[in-house]
C-alpha cells in the first residue's frame, strides 16, 4: 500500500496495490476509484484535500491498525 500526497494538486492518492488500472469511476465530487481487471479497486483519490480538512499538516499524518 503506497500513500501519496500532491501539494500543488491538492490531492491525496492511496494506491491498494500494484496490479494495471483498466478504469476509474468519480463516486462523489472529487474522490475518484480506480479499478483493475477483476473490478477490485486498487486506488483512491481524494481531490480538493485543502478544502476536506482544513487544519491538515502534510508533515504529520496519522494511521491506525487495529
Amino acid at each position: 500500500m503506497k500513500l501519496h500526497i500532491d501539494k500543488e494538486a491538492d490531492a491525496l492518492y492511496l494506491r491498494l496495490d500494484d496490479s494495471k488500472i483498466i478504469e476509474f469511476e468519480e463516486v462523489s465530487p472529487g474522490v475518484v476509484l480506480d479499478f483493475n481487471e477483476q473490478n477490485q479497486v486498487v486506488g483512491i483519490e481524494m481531490l480538493h484535500l485543502s478544502r476536506r480538512s482544513p487544519q491538515l499538516d502534510f508533515k504529520e499524518l496519522q494511521y491506525q491498525t487495529a
